[in-house]
């Protein structure tokens, strides 16, 4: 396809409560959406960098000037027939995998429309809907911790995750377990821990977690390697893994047992598929991972979902669970699949935000053309 004009639009999205890590607390979230035309057709795409450098090194405002200053003049005017031609085009420019998931899940959606057909259908994924599970922040107190939890495990949730980190942690962790015996949960560090903390992960051990989610740095490998040596409960990699160099090497270290892939952090659907194959290879599971994005881009994060390696449930959530109303007025909705178990249903396309929504919330927009 020939890219004629590329809109980007630079959001900041309210959240019904702050949603709170061992990194910090974001009361809305920083996201940059995509409009790509090519003719007379045109798609939308998106990357939730955040608002701040936290999760990662990128950040909102940063990825906006990154892809207008520099990634899409790379691809305007241009006839670019891939996703891996796309990438090729950006790589001159180091790093930045947030900027370029803004292009390159564009380029999907836009190759989806151009030849109608659902985006799962296009990355070779397939089913009517993708498991999810449930996912709970650091909250005020425990006992509101257990009352969401009773929530999702009376709905049916596959897995619920947990976030972790100093100060709500192993006694957490316990009365968890203690009131909840037979769910399966998983945590997630945020790399809020380094490798001198490994006896309190061997501690860990004794509450059968499915696994335990990016416990250490997120430019790590080495200390997750020795670290998933030193402790039963398998380790999940997530911002250490940001391309598949690096997940080549993290398999190659052992340095994980699961690895999470956000379409953003890996810079885009075509890095993301990469990742999904090479994994898939060694016989690693995968799952998908969202970063409270619109419906836009979680339609983007659900079918990749669809890939046959995607088996634990994703972290996909139904619009309501975070705003008020969402950017589009075709929100992600919990459904259920043919087990009876919470489920996102498949997109036959990519959402497109909602035009006063869209100005009201936007920080900053520019119209790119050759």
């Amino acid at each position: 396809m020939r890219i004629d004009k590329i809109e980007l639009y630079h959001v900041a999205m309210p959240l019904i409560y702050p949603w709170k890590t061992a990194y910090g607390e974001d009361a809305e979230i920083h996201s940059v959406l995509c409009r790509m035309h090519s003719g007379s057709v045109s798609s939308w795409g998106e990357s939730a960098p955040l608002a701040a450098p936290c999760y990662s090194p990128e950040w909102g405002g940063g990825v906006f000037e990154v892809v207008k200053r520099w990634l899409a003049p790379r691809l305007l005017g241009r006839d670019i027939p891939s996703g891996e031609y796309l990438q090729q085009q950006l790589e001159v420019y180091k790093g930045n995998p947030f900027a370029k998931a803004v292009l390159d899940n564009t380029w999907w959606s836009l190759q989806s429309a151009l030849e109608s057909k659902p985006l799962h259908v296009l990355l070779g994924g397939g089913g009517e809907s993708i498991p999810v599970g449930a996912d709970f922040g650091i909250m005020d107190s425990i006992d509101d911790l257990l009352r969401e939890i009773s929530g999702a495990v009376t709905k049916g949730f596959r897995r619920i995750k947990l976030k972790f980190r100093p100060g709500w942690d192993e006694t957490m962790v316990e009365v968890v377990r203690n009131t909840f015996p037979n769910t399966v949960f998983h945590i997630d560090c945020n790399a809020g821990y380094r490798i001198q903390d490994k006896d309190m992960f061997r501690r860990l051990d004794n509450y059968d977690l499915a696994m335990i989610e990016q416990p250490l740095r997120h430019d790590d490998l080495i200390h997750h390697a020795e670290l998933s040596e030193y402790i039963k409960t398998p380790i999940c990699l997530d911002e250490s893994i940001s391309s598949k160099q690096l997940a080549i090497q993290a398999i190659d270290l052992n340095s994980c047992s699961y690895v999470n892939v956000k379409p953003g952090r890996v810079g885009g659907l075509t890095n993301a598929r990469n990742i999904h194959n090479v994994c898939q290879r060694v016989g690693i599971p995968c799952w998908v991972g969202g970063m409270l994005e619109s419906a836009t881009g979680g339609a983007i994060c659900t079918a990749l979902a669809s890939l046959p390696n995607f088996t634990y449930p994703a972290d996909i959530f139904p619009s309501d669970r975070y705003y008020h109303n969402d950017l589009s007025d075709q929100p992600l909705e919990l459904t259920t699949d043919e087990a009876g178990k919470p489920a996102i249903t498949l997109f036959d396309s990519i959402p497109s935000p909602n035009p006063e929504r869209l100005k009201r919330w936007c920080l900053q927009s520019a119209v790119l053309q050759p």
